[in-house]
């Protein structure tokens, strides 16, 4: 039994402890959030905070990280109140979103990190790929989640998870429904 703390709950996985963090996460604790994308740490689809560190999941064994907290995308914040999905939403950054959810967990362990990263910080930072091109998008909206986490900027959240579309019609013209 390899125990672990995932998104605040304390877990047990009855695997063998050779099970790479990502298995474990997506298939016994069903948070699909945390992606395979290329199964040798390249891509960073994968990428969780363990311990307030950056961590591709495909890269290492649930006995590994045995005892740490492991958050996840899922974890981050229900309500997509958290200030890097703030930014990337209000930026427009998200496209396909496939590689989204591994580089809101490594930009929110880098401004854990850094209060303050430069674009260096965010190149060095932030290697996950993606084959949509955000990356112009993706410096900015990080610098401004770095603004907003400090309380040097605020971001208008928006529509909300599960809000009727004739609501969200109102706040956004363009989602009229017919």
């Amino acid at each position: 039994m390899t125990k672990l703390t995932v998104n605040n709950e304390a877990v047990e996985y009855l695997l063998d402890p050779a099970t790479p963090l990502l298995w474990a996460l997506r298939d016994a604790s069903n948070l699909t959030g945390v992606k395979y994308g290329c199964g040798t740490g390249a891509c960073g689809a994968c990428t969780v905070d363990v311990d307030g560190r950056a961590v591709r999941s495909c890269q290492v064994t649930i006995a590994e990280v045995e005892g740490s907290f492991v958050t996840t995308i899922e974890g981050l914040s229900r309500d997509r109140a958290d200030p890097v999905q703030l930014a990337m939403l209000d930026g427009n950054v998200v496209q396909c979103g496939f590689c989204i959810p591994g580089m809101v967990m490594a930009a929110s362990a880098l401004i854990k990190a850094r209060r303050d990263p430069s674009e260096a910080d965010i190149r060095r930072a932030i290697t996950n790929l993606c084959r949509c091109g955000i990356y112009p998008r993706l410096v900015e909206a990080i610098q401004k989640a770095a603004r907003v986490a400090r309380g040097d900027e605020t971001i208008d959240a928006g529509t909300r998870p599960g809000i009727d579309p004739a609501e969200a019609a109102r706040a956004v013209p363009a989602l009229s429904p017919r």
